[in-house]
């Protein structure tokens, strides 16, 4: 059998600089250039994280929600439930997990300090009080369980790393200040990067998000975090009014053209209570909603505090969508 090339006579084909003129139609079309790549954003590899394998797109991945905290928007902060007792923050933030394993949490993110609209502000000092015992409660009890820590202070990042942390989670990942993905490159963890701004000021919203994360992978590529350590979040609730979070949703399958895996958070937040006027404890179905919406978008991680209600609703909506029905 010849090539389909090899049919074509002289006269119809030219190659120029890449161009193939065919017959079939007027305008010419155009070959990849010998040694060139495709250009075309290829699906996630699988990579660690800790010590478990993750592999993007078989299966969306859960990550429950660790706020130790006395000020959390949606009211679970541990540090309001032990206000006079902190040491036992510890204790209550490895079964808030072991309860999230059960229900089936795939990976653990632990916060030290609000990011909530209107938060105080807390000291590198007392955040590593609050994370470090909570990473290392947690770690002791759940040895090969992934654990990520949110925060955007270096030294945090570096001392829960230290108490068994596995993966950063840059909430300002697309800041200027490249001191976390040099921090996750020297100590070889996964890295988030989440689009945020100061402002919710805009003029294309999906292009300017697209483009500032494809700016933000760029940036942690060139201080040393390998392609296949980065994970996105486009950072619904970050910068961003509610219209912009509720096109951010409808336009999320836009993103998978950064050829990273996605993460989603959007639990309980305001822009769902804006919709449903409700409280944050009463937007467990909004939160449903928009978890199945991104998994039809292709997000492969949901962050969420309802761990047991999202399992479910990712299992049923990737037998939908990635065809895992079994």
């Amino acid at each position: 059998m010849t090539d389909t090339h090899e049919r074509v006579t002289p006269s119809q084909r030219s190659v120029v600089s890449g161009r193939i003129d065919e017959p079939g139609g007027e305008s010419p079309s155009f070959a990849v250039p010998d040694a060139a790549p495709v250009g075309l954003p290829p699906s996630p590899e699988p990579f660690d994280i800790g010590h478990r394998r993750f592999d993007w797109g078989r299966r969306t991945y859960i990550m429950g929600i660790v706020n130790v905290t006395p000020d959390s928007f949606s009211g679970d902060g541990l540090l309001a439930g032990f206000a006079r007792d902190p040491d036992r923050v510890a204790e209550a933030a490895a079964g808030l997990v072991r309860a999230m394993v059960a229900d089936g949490a795939d990976l653990v993110d632990v916060g030290g300090e609000s990011s909530r609209p209107g938060h105080q502000p807390v000291d590198t000092a007392e955040e590593i009080r609050r994370v470090v015992p909570a990473v290392a409660a947690i770690r002791a009890a759940f040895p090969d369980l992934p654990i990520s820590v949110d925060t955007v202070k270096p030294s945090v990042a570096a001392a829960a790393i230290d108490a068994g942390a596995d993966l950063v989670n840059d909430v300002w990942g697309i800041a200027d200040d490249d001191r976390l993905a040099r921090l996750a490159a020297e100590r070889e963890v996964p890295l988030v990067l989440m689009h945020n701004r100061a402002e919710a000021r805009y003029t294309n919203l999906i292009a300017e998000v697209i483009a500032e994360l494809q700016r933000a992978i760029e940036r942690a590529l060139a201080v040393g975090v390998p392609w296949d350590g980065i994970v996105i979040d486009p950072g619904f609730g970050f910068g961003k009014a509610p219209e912009h979070n509720v096109a951010l949703l409808r336009n999320l399958a836009a993103l998978r053209v950064l050829a990273r895996p996605i993460l989603l958070g959007t639990s309980r937040k305001s822009t769902l209570g804006r919709v449903l006027d409700l409280p944050p404890d009463e937007r467990l179905e909004a939160t449903l909603a928009t978890t199945a919406l991104g998994i039809a978008a292709g997000v492969d991680i949901v962050r969420v505090h309802d761990v047991r209600a999202n399992v479910r609703a990712a299992r049923m909506t990737d037998a939908v969508v990635r065809g895992t029905y079994r």
